[in-house]
């Protein structure tokens, strides 16, 4: 495994030295892509010393957590004490750039701010809707919803400060009013908030350059690199010469895979194909490297998790496979049953590597 690689899988919490709790882990890496809601709990699970799913669901709760559009566009997970910046500095940029998209699709300020004022009203008390009550809502109001115009309408209102998402009900995620959720919290400048936007960037996500902060974060370049520079020397993680073999179940959209312009050191390109460029699907990470894709199956008692690799893990790396495996057993409350198989590009063999 190479230097960059283990000072990575350091750096995200991945090995090394994991995090008592969710929040913990969010405030480290700045936020976690979060469109993938049971893959970006896992993903900040995975990175504690052994926090349940239901533990990560508290902190959302209890409003430690919030899940939002606070940049790039996407869903993320970040902190509840810093959206309000976020949405300031970063969502506010990428509000302007969907301009040319809002017009294509008909949607007019007038339609925004009717939208608003509907769920400012609707919402106001405390109260939480689903996403299609909001829609039943709009098309009382004379709101058009058609296409995507709906969810385009929520995201703007939730990039401009007035929405957030709220609690669970059932399987469905609800939306709140911002100000009634999160308790009041101070907004950065701008000159300290990207500094401190780059100083947790490289330390959890680092090395990284200013193109794969200037990606992460939705900022121009000359913006990326203007907050590396207000946030000074980082220092340089300790690494192990030697470290043993490691293996990682990761949800679609983690950190470790997603939040880089550049990801040849971690996908190859030759299997790029076939692990949905290592961002789309699950993927395993064997050593640092995506090895291939897994999916899983909840079942009353036990989680079935297949397991389809490129190549034949050594011995070491199907240990760590499975103790992998065991341990997204244990977010879920499941006991859990690993299938491995190794994609052969002619015959299509199978390989079964021992249950967990």
């Amino acid at each position: 495994m190479s230097a960059l690689l283990r000072r990575r899988l350091i750096g995200q919490r991945l090995v090394g030295t994991a995090l008592d709790r969710p929040a913990e882990v969010v405030r480290w890496l700045g936020a976690v892509q979060a469109q993938d809601y049971r893959g970006a709990l896992w993903g900040i699970g995975q990175r504690t010393r052994g926090a349940s799913e239901a533990e990560v669901e508290r902190a959302l709760a209890d409003r430690q957590l919030v899940r939002s559009w606070p940049m790039r566009r996407t869903l993320h997970i970040v902190p509840a004490a810093d959206l309000r910046w976020m949405l300031r500095h970063l969502a506010s940029r990428a509000v302007r750039g969907m301009a040319g998209r809002h017009r294509s699709m008909g949607l007019r300020p007038e339609d925004f701010t009717r939208a608003g004022r509907l769920l400012e009203k609707a919402l106001a008390g405390g109260r939480q809707m689903t996403r299609a009550e909001i829609y039943q809502l709009f098309a009382r109001g004379r709101v058009s919803t058609e296409g995507q115009r709906g969810i385009h309408l929520i995201a703007f209102l939730a990039m401009t400060g007035l929405l957030c998402f709220g609690p669970h009900r059932g399987k469905h995620p609800t939306f709140v009013l911002l100000d009634e959720w999160l308790a009041p919290s101070p907004v950065l400048d701008r000159e300290p908030a990207l500094a401190e936007l780059a100083r947790r960037y490289l330390a959890s996500h680092g090395p990284a350059t200013a193109a794969d902060l200037a990606w992460w974060a939705g900022l121009s370049l000359g913006e990326a690199r203007a907050a590396i520079a207000l946030a000074g020397p980082q220092a340089d993680k300790q690494v192990p010469r030697r470290a043993g073999a490691s293996a990682h179940l990761l949800p679609p959209w983690d950190e470790y895979t997603v939040a880089y312009k550049d990801r040849s050191a971690i996908v190859d390109p030759a299997i790029a194909d076939a692990t949905r460029g290592g961002i789309f699907a699950p993927v395993v990470v064997l050593d640092g490297r995506v090895a291939g894709t897994w999916r899983q199956k909840r079942g009353r008692l036990a989680i079935d998790i297949d397991a389809e690799l490129i190549a034949p893990p050594s011995t070491g790396q199907a240990r760590a496979l499975a103790a992998a495996a065991e341990r997204l057993g244990a977010f879920v409350g499941l006991s859990a049953r690993l299938n491995t198989s190794v994609r052969r590009a002619a015959a299509g063999a199978r390989r079964r590597a021992p249950r967990s």
